[in-house]
């Protein structure tokens, strides 16, 4: 049997609604590792009608079927469709300040001590670019002290529409509220009442899309010393954590750091990092 054959079993239409629609969510969560409790059936019912007028189709079971026929075009618009994106800059700022005044610091000691001059920083999940260019912002700040230093930032998501808006680097007020406002000057143009990163800040990036479910893609990211994947493990169930996780783990250097967001944990999943604390934060460290 094919692979698009398997998928278009996942949507026999033989169901009533709430069984296309759990058909729906199990499809969603092979693909995504995504899972939505039952509370979500509005939002993802609204998203999959958003793609049904789209499409001009009429009933749910004619989006199966559509689905099954276009599945990898449309199984990307599904999902650029029930993707959340809440992200602005400095989020999270107390952890960015754990990350820049304890983290970053001591391990460039570590990376000194070991003859190399290079970071890779990995922000998974990015969004709309919010987090990797505040991340380009900070680990400049801090490397301006240390000029032997050199990074660069891989910025990864799922979804292409907002990975576009992420290149295209163009934010409104509500973006930058936690903006302070020596960075506003210093690293951003403010323009048509949109503020663009400098080119400098934009040139330490590098965006593509990734699925972290996707075993083949992800075993390509490796070598990374910091990542951050805040805000991401919420959308997923212990299986798909751990799986997600797991592969984290193997993307790390050995003395690598992992950045979750403040209501996450690997706790119940895998005993691999060792904890820090970084002020009020744990930070996840892989052993060296």
């Amino acid at each position: 049997m094919s692979n698009l054959a398997i998928k278009q079993n996942i949507f026999t239409p033989q169901l009533v609604d709430i069984g296309y629609l759990n058909n729906l969510r199990s499809f969603i969560y092979k693909e995504t590792g995504m899972h939505f409790e039952d509370n979500k059936n509005y939002y993802l019912e609204s998203r999959i009608k958003q793609r049904m007028d789209i499409l001009g189709l009429k009933t749910p079971f004619d989006y199966m079927d559509y689905l099954g026929k276009n599945h990898h075009s449309e199984t990307q618009l599904l999902i650029e469709a029930i993707t959340i994106n809440e992200t602005y800059f400095f989020r999270d700022f107390p952890q960015l300040q754990g990350f820049a005044e304890i983290v970053l610091p001591k391990y460039l000691v570590d990376l000194n001590s070991r003859g190399e001059n290079q970071l890779k920083i990995w922000s998974a999940a990015c969004s709309s670019g919010e987090e990797p260019y505040t991340l380009s912002i900070i680990t400049k700040e801090i490397l301006d002290d240390y000029k032997k230093f050199q990074f660069q930032i891989e910025a990864t998501d799922i979804d292409n529409n907002i990975l576009s808006k992420a290149q295209a680097a163009l934010y409104d007020e509500r973006s930058m509220k936690d903006t302070p406002t020596e960075y506003r000057e210093n690293y951003f143009i403010h323009k048509n009442r949109l503020w663009h990163p400098t080119d400098e800040i934009k040139s330490r990036i590098k965006f593509k899309n990734l699925n972290l479910m996707n075993q083949n893609e992800m075993r390509k990211m490796q070598g990374f010393d910091f990542i951050f994947c805040r805000n991401v493990l919420i959308y997923f169930d212990d299986q798909s954590r751990k799986k997600v996780i797991s592969n984290l783990y193997n993307s790390l250097k050995p003395g690598g750091y992992l950045f979750l967001g403040h209501s996450e944990s690997v706790g119940r999943i895998t005993a691999a990092f060792q904890l820090e604390k970084a002020g009020n934060f744990i930070v996840y460290r892989k052993p060296v």
